[in-house]
């Protein structure tokens, strides 16, 4: 009964902490970059987030710069996710526009942080692409709808 009742307590520790970083969505806007457009919602942040740590556990993410970069130039398809508080932009300003040429969805999320840790890594991450696979299919669909949504920028 002890075991239960530990892991109990730590299941609703870890809600506590998503329910955490929810109220201070917030606080993450006030630290966006001038080019974070499309910048996805508190409730579509949380759909992404949650399709990124399943696509991290099948292996189907692309993450950083580099890579993003080169996947898209070689034509991969998925959804681009960008931190809007990285810094400086010249990192990857030049991402949202490969993105449009390719017809690639692609949104932006307040925290680079929380976008490296829903990929499972404890360093904090500035993109992601996230690769459609049929174990997460639905999710992924979901993500795609509400991204590709979101009104692009001028």
């Amino acid at each position: 009964m002890t075991k239960a009742k530990k892991e109990k307590t730590t299941g609703e520790e870890e809600e506590e902490e998503t329910t955490g970083t929810e109220r201070s969505y917030q606080q993450l806007i006030t630290n966006l970059n001038p080019i974070a457009q499309p910048l996805a919602s508190r409730k579509v942040t949380k759909k992404i987030y949650k399709c990124i740590k399943k696509a991290s556990k099948l292996k189907q993410i692309r993450r950083g710069v580099k890579e993003v970069q080169k996947f898209i130039n070689k034509g991969e398809k998925g959804i681009v996710v960008m931190a809007g508080d990285t810094l400086p932009i010249d990192v990857y300003c030049h991402i949202p526009v490969m993105c449009e040429e390719r017809n690639l969805p692609y949104a932006y999320i307040p925290s680079k942080v929380d976008l490296g840790t829903s990929a499972g890594s404890k360093r904090p991450t500035c993109v992601i692409m996230i690769k459609p696979h049929e174990e997460y299919q639905e999710a992924y669909n979901e993500c795609l709808e509400e991204v590709a949504s979101l009104p692009l920028p001028v």
